[in-house]
């Protein structure tokens, strides 16, 4: 989509196929834009709030056609909510359904004024219009024989500076439309990079194997100038990493283990981050083999790397002052006739071995070597990312990301990032009597717990893997794909946790140029 920026003293008389303004559940007061265009209307947004059809409520969109007494042939009336609770949320979610309801009308252009401004903060408003705006219009259109891409081409921001522009966080630049034309192209990048993570996951697993995704990566190290290595099977066997070996034992897919640096700080090599990811592109459960209702879900069973490559991808762009890796390993879980079976063990990268009581427990032996690859690299923050367990969704269901950790303090920055973005992260205990259920009579640890605590336990077997380095598991199994189209997030993969992880970036850079 074509997105610009426009200052004008009346946006409603744009010639365009729609304008956005908006209101709040309880407040009487209009911008001068929505006042503009009540007067215009004869006093039409007026009467349908007194007749109780626009109440301003969060998730509200209201469609009012012009008829001629306005060059813009529709003003679109979005509802915040109360005024108190006003925030980048609040407007990502309202731009994401204003949008989707535009394309579904036809509409081609829309200008939109800048939501709630106040307290919230000019760059933070056109930041989350264009990522609501964006993301709510996401389609995954590939397999489609006929043309079904977005109707709604360009959007334009038409503003009209205040004396006092809101909070203004670049100190002492007064410039309003440098400043709006950054937080545009933020979130543009920002959204992009989501899209593209919702991309792989949406794909089909004959169009997303471990090579595929490999592919993937290097196109995006290619185009942003990093790093990438991709280890093979051999590189694999070399550096002992048996558990990613042993998943892919069974298939005829070979695994990638795919690594993406980011410099962005290369004189300190110490400032760094590691972005972990599950990458099973297709998991059956292997010879533990998962029923057929909902196996063909399956394929989204590598978001985490999804998450991870998309992630350092908006990093490069934003050139945050850290340096970051993604690590993502990949590969399918399938019951060949080489599979391994329950009761077989396992030697990890570093030594430790497992005992396999269940194949569909794969997800933490590939990561469990990633972690190894890790920390032999010096990765002094670690972040993984996986569709790890069944249990999480039990426990938080789609709403919450599950979280688990050895270290509070990067825990709190992980989850100020969340809140920043409106990815909801939960933590869960990891109290010493979890280890309990992991314990193998045959080998050093085994890679299930039981049904009890699953995905506490699950992130007990990562944990002695990460060992004393600082880390944070992020459970996104029920978070990774969701089921109806609500806000910016559409019915299949959401590309979670993405923009946390680039935000967490961006934190962690700023917190070390502070120090």
């Amino acid at each position: 989509m074509e997105i610009e920026l426009a200052i004008s003293k009346d946006p409603v008389q744009i010639e365009t196929d729609a304008v956005i303004v908006d209101i709040f559940e309880d407040s009487i007061d209009f911008t001068d834009t929505t006042m503009a265009a009540d007067i215009a209307l004869s006093n039409a947004i007026s009467t349908l709030i007194n007749d109780g059809e626009i109440k301003g409520k969060r998730d509200e969109v209201t469609v009012i056609h012009t008829l001629g007494k306005l060059p813009a042939r529709r003003i679109v009336v979005v509802g915040l909510g109360k005024q108190k609770d006003i925030s980048a949320e609040i407007v990502r979610r309202a731009a994401g359904n204003a949008f989707r309801k535009l394309r579904g009308l036809g509409v081609k252009s829309v200008h939109t004024t800048l939501l709630a401004v106040g307290d919230l903060g000019i760059e933070e408003s056109a930041q989350a219009i264009v990522e609501g705006g964006l993301l709510g219009l996401y389609k995954f259109t590939r397999h489609f024989s006929k043309d079904t891409q977005n109707t709604l081409k360009k959007m334009t921001f038409t503003v009209t500076p205040p004396e006092s522009p809101g909070k203004i966080s670049d100190q002492g630049n007064n410039d309003y439309e440098n400043l709006i034309s950054k937080s545009i192209s933020r979130g543009q990048i920002i959204a992009d990079a989501t899209s593209i993570a919702r991309d792989m996951v949406n794909e089909p697993s004959n169009f997303m194997t471990p090579t595929h995704l490999a592919d993937a990566a290097v196109q995006i190290a290619s185009d942003h100038n990093l790093e990438v290595t991709i280890l093979d099977k051999p590189d694999m066997e070399n550096m002992g990493m048996g558990g990613i070996l042993g998943v892919a034992a069974g298939s005829a897919e070979p695994p990638k283990m795919i690594i993406i640096s980011y410099q962005g700080d290369p004189d300190n090599p110490d400032n760094n981050l590691g972005l972990l990811g599950k990458g099973i592109t297709f998991d059956t459960g292997g010879i533990s083999i998962k029923g057929a209702a909902g196996m063909g879900a399956m394929k989204g069973d590598m978001a985490g790397a999804a998450a991870v490559i998309s992630a350092i991808k908006a990093i490069a762009q934003l050139r945050p002052n850290i340096n970051v890796t993604a690590i993502a390993a990949a590969t399918e879980n399938m019951p060949g006739g080489s599979a391994q079976k329950p009761g077989d063990v396992l030697q990890t990268m570093g030594g430790k071995t497992v005992e396999v009581e269940n194949t569909d427990a794969e997800g933490r032996l590939v990561l469990a070597d990633a972690l190894g690859y890790a920390r032999q690299m010096g990765l002094n923050k670690i972040i993984d990312v996986a569709t790890l367990t069944g249990a999480i969704e039990v426990a938080l269901g789609d709403i919450c990301t599950g979280a688990f950790t050895n270290n509070q303090l990067l825990l709190a920055s992980v989850r100020q990032a969340g809140e920043s973005t409106g990815e909801k992260i939960w933590e869960l205990p990891m109290f010493d009597e979890y280890k309990q259920q992991n314990k193998s009579q045959v080998a050093d640890v085994k890679n299930t717990g039981g049904r009890k605590a699953g995905s506490i336990t699950a992130a007990q077997f990562l944990a002695e893997f990460s060992e004393d380095t600082p880390w944070v598991h992020l459970d996104i199994a029920g978070t990774s794909t969701c089921d109806r189209d609500q806000g910016y997030l559409v019915r299949g993969a959401t590309g979670v946790p993405v923009r946390t992880l680039i935000s967490l970036a961006q934190q962690l850079a700023d917190k070390n140029s502070d120090a």
